[in-house]
């Protein structure tokens, strides 16, 4: 008798608390999971049959993300209720927002029906890198569905979305297209530096394309695209089940690349610790996979040897070794990257919901940082050669005599071996310069099949940043001297060409009275590149009339002044300090030229920058 007052219970509660979720036809997304039941079958035991006869309590849920962590040993089940109040056939997407949870299955128990999806059981007809549901209500219909989750290897959360199908599609192309994209600029970068490799035999750019080649892999897995468009069904089991050599795979070549890259062999005490580290993490790493340890231990050792390459790098920087001032900000923005990554697997801070390009952005920041990386290590073997060159010539004049053999000699090889870094440095800027070109026309080919005006506008501002850095590889290709530019030269075929891809009548003033060096002359120009597109974007309307933009460069004693006024509408500073072009521009001021910024709106739009002439 109990157990029939059990079920009226149950049966009467899920009455009493029934929430039935309004669907709209003409709402473009709808979030659901707040408005359903959750239960947590912890002894993986519940059946259908349990449902369908009330014998489960599912408690209301409140929450619009559910997270469970890593590979829990329980089954989530939600219930929720659709209601169609309208005289017309509804038709839905159910959006399940997370490619990783391996068995997902909606039940119909009205129709009888349900529907797999999740990593291990992809629907074949699926063209989205999400598990989707077609949900179709006729009108005047209210009726209830079963979701039942699991995930016993990867992440478990929860996330439910009900699209509008043309907005759902709409959204998928676009986070399709930005990928393609991202993948693509990568795999061009990889291209490029064994390019550089095999011109300079540097191992350190060897292990760099192996890292990227790795971060590629582990964002295929990570995206759903590897499981949604690369992968074969019978293989997803092991792609799922060894996902931990995919995150093993680029921390191995990051410690490759900085062994290499900061010549940690100068430290050999650290350099034993850090080789010690590696063995263990390539040994220890697949014992894992085959033992029940792997579920709660199977990152330990390529988390503890991350570690220790973040330690050895401040260690080099504190050592004042010149190359770990960028590797250190490099691999700040990536580990930064992979921790909130985790955090947002783990649902404490859900990043991609505020920027669904986090993890892209940080990969590509980071191939940014270390290109300026590559420019300034060949311009400080040049100040090397240079340095050299004085040396020579002093030994010549005190002991004339005694060496004149000798340093007749040397001259020779040292003639050889400038002759050879020019026509390598000619050959590294011309290369810089045909990838650059390729990744712009890449942009550019893109940038036709899509047609939001605000996705076209961010292309074009990426085809732009890249065109500014390729403007200055050719003119260093086409100089003898290429320890400066030509800072005139360079300003106007950069603001000519924004000038031609905005198509706006602006009268354009320069008075450019120095040259750059090298390094100065890349942040300068990126600086130029936002400035003057903002204005281009934002300061003149189309029948403005009289609108006009001045650039000026010059210099007082050791100080660069570099300033850009434009008299157009102006904007309020303080609302757009956080925009990305600002952010960028106080960014390279600050840390590359270590200099100031003061921006003034009274009238029209003042950018002053000050910098000290480097050392």
């Amino acid at each position: 008798m109990s157990r029939y007052k059990l079920i009226l219970f149950l049966f009467l509660t899920t009455i009493i608390y029934a929430k039935p979720i309004i669907v709209q036809s003409t709402l473009k997304v709808d979030e659901i999971l707040s408005s359903s039941k959750v239960y947590v079958d912890e002894t993986n035991t519940v059946t259908l049959k349990d449902i369908e006869e009330n014998k489960v309590a599912f408690k209301n849920n409140n929450d619009k993300r559910l997270s469970y962590g890593y590979s829990p040993n329980f089954n989530i089940w939600i219930k929720f209720t659709l209601q169609n109040n309208t005289d017309k056939i509804i038709t839905k997407i159910l959006e399940y927002n997370n490619p990783l949870t391996t068995h997902i299955e909606l039940f119909d128990l009205e129709n009888k029906l349900s529907y797999k999806d999740g990593i291990l059981q992809i629907n074949k007809d699926r063209n989205s890198l999400t598990p989707i549901f077609n949900i179709v209500l006729n009108p005047h219909e209210t009726k209830t569905y079963y979701l039942k989750a699991s995930s016993y290897i990867t992440t478990l959360i929860i996330e439910l979305k009900l699209w509008e199908v043309d907005r759902f599609y709409n959204k998928e192309l676009k986070y399709q297209s930005i990928l393609q994209l991202f993948f693509g600029a990568m795999l061009i970068l990889a291209v490029y530096n064994m390019f550089i490799y095999f011109f300079s035999l540097d191992k350190s750019y060897f292990y760099y394309v192996l890292y990227i080649l790795g971060v590629v892999i582990h964002q295929l897995m990570y995206t759903g695209v590897a499981h949604t468009y690369l992968i074969k069904q019978q293989w997803l089991i092991y792609s799922v089940e060894y996902a931990v050599l995919v995150i093993m795979i680029p921390v191995l070549t990051l410690a490759f690349f900085s062994k290499a890259f900061l010549k940690l062999s100068q430290y050999k005490k650290h350099n034993r610790i850090l080789n010690i580290l590696i063995f263990i993490t390539i040994a220890v790493t697949p014992l894992f996979l085959v033992t029940d340890m792997y579920n709660n231990y199977r990152n330990i050792p390529s988390i503890i040897l991350a570690i220790f390459l973040i330690y050895i790098t401040i260690y080099a920087l504190i050592d004042k070794n010149r190359q770990a001032y960028f590797i250190i900000t490099g691999w700040s923005i990536i580990f930064f990257a992979v921790i909130v990554m985790y955090l947002s697997s783990l649902g404490v801070f859900p990043i991609f919901k505020v920027f669904p390009y986090f993890i892209e952005s940080a990969f590509l920041l980071e191939a940014l940082l270390f290109s300026v990386a590559l420019a300034d290590k060949i311009n400080h073997l040049q100040i090397e050669r240079d340095n050299i060159n004085q040396t020579l010539i002093t030994q010549q004049e005190t002991e004339k005599d005694r060496l004149s053999i000798e340093v007749k000699n040397k001259t020779e090889e040292l003639q050889e071996a400038v002759h050879q870094q020019t026509t390598l440095l000619k050959e590294l800027n011309h290369r810089v310069k045909n990838n650059m070109q390729t990744i712009i026309s890449l942009v550019q080919l893109q940038a036709v099949e899509i047609e939001d005006k605000d996705t076209l506008d961010m292309f074009l501002t990426i085809q732009n940043r890249i065109s500014a850095m390729r403007h200055l590889h050719e003119l260093l290709y086409k100089q003898k001297d290429v320890s400066h530019i030509n800072s005139f030269e360079y300003f106007d075929i950069l603001v000519d060409a924004l000038q031609c891809s905005y198509d706006k009548d602006v009268d354009i003033t320069f008075n450019v009275k120095e040259n750059l060096a090298v390094e100065p002359a890349i942040a300068c120009g990126l600086i130029l590149n936002e400035l003057v597109t903002n204005s281009f974007k934002y300061a003149f309307s189309d029948d403005s009339i009289d609108a006009k933009i001045d650039i000026e460069l010059y210099k007082v004693g050791d100080m660069y002044h570099l300033n850009i006024f434009d008299n157009g509408v102006g904007y309020n500073v303080k609302t757009s300090r956080t925009s990305f072009g600002l952010v960028l521009v106080t960014t390279f001021v600050k840390e590359h030229l270590k200099g100031t910024i003061v921006i003034d709106t009274t009238h029209g739009v003042s950018n002053k920058i000050v910098w000290r002439e480097s050392e």
